[in-house]
């Protein structure tokens, strides 16, 4: 692949935004000879080798090739899971310009977040430019389990984890809506477990078993746990390891 063509594939800008970062030295390709030097280049066609493991450094940030994009956002509070946020912050401003910019996929330009988290609740937030991807992460068909650690205002009692799991009523769906897994942790925190998302889904179960949430945090979907020493704001490549994590479905008893 030419170089410009491997800078406009992973959203680096147009053709001639990618030429001009190329033929002002900005761009640095791993020597033939080592796996640790680094050469400019400045030939917009010159050829590129995508599966070389090192990748390709703009203005001193190595990148990898990916032919579709797979990443996890530790969200913050306060933010939104919109371009077009309404009054907070969007968490795509914490993204490089690249991932927003990747060219169209199908409907999909740049990557986009699978499913949303309120402005005030944290945790893992995962994001594609792989138009399948993340329809089968979203399908309510594919029961992909996503688990909130939940700080409820008042005590939680085993009364309300029973109905939980039982189920409860919200107001726009005359079916019962019941956690996969209910597991108290705290007096008044629960490990939350759900297979489908709907509007302030946490929240409205809580009040719907008369308590109140104070504080939520999404911290596994599937098989993947929001790494440990990635802090709000932070994000990640996902691995092949981490995406068939993402994938999996735990036992959940």
């Amino acid at each position: 692949m030419e170089l410009q063509d491997l800078l406009y594939s992973q959203g680096f800008g147009t053709r001639r935004v990618c030429a001009g970062l190329i033929q002002q030295g900005l761009v640095e390709l791993a020597a033939e000879d080592s796996d640790k030097a680094w050469e400019v280049c400045t030939d917009v066609t010159a050829h590129c080798d995508v599966d070389r493991a090192l990748g390709f450094r703009v203005q001193g940030v190595q990148w990898p090739y990916c032919t579709k994009a797979y990443i996890a956002l530790h969200k913050p509070a306060g933010t939104e899971c919109s371009q077009k946020p309404s009054r907070y912050p969007s968490v795509y401003t914490l993204l490089p310009a690249c991932l927003r910019q990747r060219p169209a996929r199908g409907s999909v330009q740049g990557v986009q977040a699978i499913g949303r988290l309120d402005q005030d609740t944290t945790g893992l937030l995962v994001l594609s430019d792989d138009g399948q991807f993340i329809h089968a992460m979203s399908s309510p068909k594919k029961h992909v389990p996503k688990v909130y650690q939940v700080q409820a205002k008042h005590p939680v009692t085993p009364s309300q984890i029973a109905r939980l799991l039982e189920g409860v009523v919200l107001e726009d769906d005359p079916r019962p809506v019941r956690a996969a897994a209910c597991v108290q942790v705290g007096e008044h925190a629960i490990d939350l477990t759900l297979t489908e998302g709907k509007y302030h889904q946490v929240k409205r179960m809580l009040a719907a078993v008369g308590n109140r949430v104070e504080q939520l945090h999404r911290h596994r979907i599937g098989g993947y746990t929001l790494p440990a020493d990635l802090a709000p704001g932070q994000w990640t490549w996902l691995t092949p390891e981490a995406l068939r994590a993402l994938r999996s479905n735990p036992d959940l008893s």
